[in-house]
């Protein structure tokens, strides 16, 4: 059963790669709970897992779900806290989209009993999977780097005010990693010119990285959010843009190399 869930390649170096919400499948049986534009699953990170598929050549773990978030969110807390207080945000098993309209036809939202079989059959397989893989890479290597991959429609106003900046570290606030990784990062952002980036502004990281990043444990974790806009058409189909993406991957590819090269010990 995992396998249908998710993929996991085992790299030879200490960094998993973690991209949650790539997922686009509903179950057959499920389907007719949710209202037709939801069943085009817009809310997708779309190709991140092509997106990051050169990280692979470079030694790094890969983790990459088959099933929605409109299904179960895999970055939410499994009792289903909220993320950022006093903001608006999606539930571990979501009920609107990014506009904030109703997924679901009335009366179809998912229960109690039917969020915790979502969660049993689909949430836990990947956090199982996701938590042996990062126990396999500290065992091996002495500490393990987690880089939690999304992305996101550029303007979203149920979310966030504004455009949102092209790259988007989150650490929580500094938390979930090492300073002198975060420093390292923040630094690959700031020399490069062709995109817009903070680090911990609205998105400081969601539940897989501030649950598994316990840097006093030998576990670092981070979060890039990237704007659709930086690789992709940020209207349907969702088409993934070559030029974009190619323009993107020397600054990826850069973070990926810094969290290889990073050690605790140096």
């Amino acid at each position: 059963m995992t396998e249908t869930i998710h993929t996991l390649h085992r790299g030879t170096r200490p960094l998993l790669i973690s991209v949650p919400h790539v997922g686009t499948r509903i179950p057959v049986d499920q389907k007719q709970r949710y209202l037709p534009r939801a069943l085009d699953v817009e809310d997708t990170d779309w190709h991140l897992e092509r997106v990051y598929a050169f990280a692979k050549a470079m030694g790094a773990s890969l983790i990459v779900p088959r099933y929605s978030r409109f299904l179960i969110d895999l970055n939410r807390s499994p009792d289903n806290t909220p993320m950022y207080a006093g903001a608006n945000n999606t539930e571990l098993c979501p009920t609107r989209f990014f506009t904030g309209e109703p997924i679901y036809h009335e009366g179809q939202a998912p229960d109690a009993d039917e969020v915790q079989r979502r969660r049993q059959i689909y949430w836990q397989p990947y956090h199982d999977a996701l938590a042996h893989e990062l126990a396999r890479l500290k065992a091996e290597h002495g500490h393990a780097v987690l880089f939690d991959g999304h992305s996101i429609k550029s303007t979203l106003p149920w979310l966030f005010e504004g455009k949102l900046p092209d790259l988007n570290l989150g650490t929580a606030n500094g938390a979930s990693c090492a300073p002198d990784l975060r420093a390292a990062l923040m630094k690959v952002l700031e020399d490069q010119d062709r995109f817009t980036q903070v680090t911990d502004g609205r998105f400081k990281g969601g539940h897989i990285t501030r649950h598994y990043g316990q840097p006093q444990d030998g576990i670092h974790a981070v979060q890039l959010e990237m704007c659709w806009s930086t690789y992709m058409q940020e209207t349907p189909p969702y088409a993934l843009d070559a030029t974009r993406a190619a323009a993107l991957e020397p600054t990826l590819k850069a973070l990926v190399q810094t969290m290889l090269d990073w050690s605790p010990d140096a």
